[in-house]
């Protein structure tokens, strides 16, 4: 290797950016920031960094949301990597993006270092609008939304929009807001009863009856 040379190649950079999705008035809302700095000053982005150079894709995320919106020990899971060439006025940048889904009431989260604001905006709402975001992030949002449209079909994603314990109503709404559509009762209790287990506990019953409460069954 003492003969190898780097500097033949060209250089790039490599950043990640953190689509953290939750439902709020059973709508399905995204994290953005406000960016305070060029390229896009003032216009709404995705939270993300560049990736250091000692730093795996893995930590460079749950550092990136941390430093521009708060947050901390969410679930995440790798998107997609977006590498169109003129993505980012700056120079060749290649975005590697991550999403996390965070129930409304823990996700407690502020501006951060590089940030003027951050905010939930509606994801059917922005998508279905003209509004400008910074960079290719808009694209990445629609991305986003319709992976996670697929996943709740064979996977557990859903259940990390719901708290520990949830009813099951509170999860069907869930699960219609991510598909875009009504769900038979029936056949969406049938479909996630070998996923749950029901606890000794109910709701409090203040406004409506006492119902059910459960939880996601352990892994085996």
């Amino acid at each position: 290797m003492e003969n190898y040379d780097s500097s033949i190649y060209d250089k790039l950079s490599v950043a990640v950016d953190l689509l953290v999705f939750t439902i709020e008035n059973d709508a399905l809302k995204i994290l953005m920031v406000e960016r305070s700095e060029d390229p896009f000053a003032n216009m709404l982005a995705l939270p993300g960094v560049f990736v250091g150079i000692k730093e795996t894709l893995d930590e460079a995320a749950i550092r990136g949301i941390r430093e521009e919106a708060g947050l901390e020990d969410i679930y995440f899971e790798q998107l997609y990597s977006f590498g169109e060439v003129e993505r980012d006025p700056r120079m060749r940048i290649i975005s590697v993006a991550y999403m996390a889904l965070v129930p409304i009431e823990k996700l407690n989260f502020h501006a951060g270092e590089r940030t003027l604001s951050a905010k939930l905006v509606d994801v059917k709402e922005l998508l279905g609008s003209d509004e400008k975001v910074a960079f290719d992030h808009k694209k990445i949002i629609e991305y986003g939304r319709w992976r996670l449209a697929n996943k709740v079909e064979y996977t557990k994603i859903a259940f990390h929009l719901v708290g520990e314990e949830f009813t099951l109503p509170n999860l069907q709404k869930v699960y219609e807001i991510l598909l875009g559509k009504s769900l038979y009762k029936a056949n969406f209790r049938k479909k996630i009863a070998p996923m749950i287990e029901e606890t000794d506990r109910s709701t409090s019953g203040d406004a409506h009856r006492p119902s059910k409460l459960y939880r996601l069954k352990d892994e085996e």
